[in-house]
């Protein structure tokens, strides 16, 4: 059993964990909204076209999409980051949307917090290469001592 932890956690990489995490959350809130909707204050532009309901199973399949992709090579794996974007990418548009129309005057700060806290993060950690070495001091490279 250790040896397959083992190999998965090696498979998986840093970049792997990642996306298994967002993955996770992305479709445990889809199931939320599924099960449970809230209250759609600031998302009128979305309840517009549908219910919570509908848009739940966005959060959901981007959220599987997300965690699958973890299990791609690094370089292939850019799918699972594009897939992690899409929901608060959406919910970040539709909050901003009510704040211009004045619908929702705290909406500005929800769209705040996806763009910064899900999507800047997410863009973050699509650029991290899996591996990273750092550069050894001056002192190290020329073999002498400082």
């Amino acid at each position: 059993m250790r040896t397959a932890v083992r190999r998965l956690r090696k498979q998986l990489g840093r970049r792997g964990h990642f996306l298994v995490i967002i993955g996770g959350g992305e479709t445990c809130y889809g199931l939320s909204l599924l099960v449970d909707p809230p209250t759609a204050q600031g998302l009128g532009l979305l309840t517009h076209w549908c219910s919570l309901r509908h848009w739940s199973w966005l959060w959901i399949l981007c959220g599987l999409v997300t965690g699958l992709s973890a299990l791609l090579r690094v370089g292939r794996d850019w799918g699972g980051f594009l897939a992690a974007l899409v929901p608060p990418t959406v919910w970040a548009t539709a909050y901003t949307a009510a704040v211009v129309s004045g619908q929702y005057s705290r909406g500005a700060y929800v769209a705040l917090w996806y763009l910064t806290s899900h999507v800047g993060v997410i863009l973050w950690a699509a650029e991290v290469p899996e591996y990273s070495v750092p550069h050894a001091p001056r002192s190290a490279r020329k073999g002498g001592s400082p």
